[in-house]
């Protein structure tokens, strides 16, 4: 019974804890939103420009991964 008990415990704190975290990568989302559109209505930059910086940094860090992954290929 001590066991069952434990592991309802665990799986509620592990509910809890994924619940936060959800709520944690909403704020941050919200808040790059929040100043990516800041940056772009002060002239910083282009939308365009920020989806070619975001495409070329995914195919970096997907090089990266890939060659981590792979070290020999």
């Amino acid at each position: 019974m001590t066991r069952k008990l434990s592991t309802a415990m665990e799986s509620v704190n592990l509910a809890a804890k994924l619940a936060d975290l959800k709520e944690d990568h909403y704020r941050i989302l919200l808040t790059v939103s929040a100043v990516t559109e800041l940056l772009i209505d002060k002239g910083l930059f282009t939308r365009d420009e920020l989806e070619l910086k975001a495409a070329a940094l995914d195919l970096e860090l997907d090089s990266l991964i890939s060659s981590s992954l792979h070290p020999m290929a």
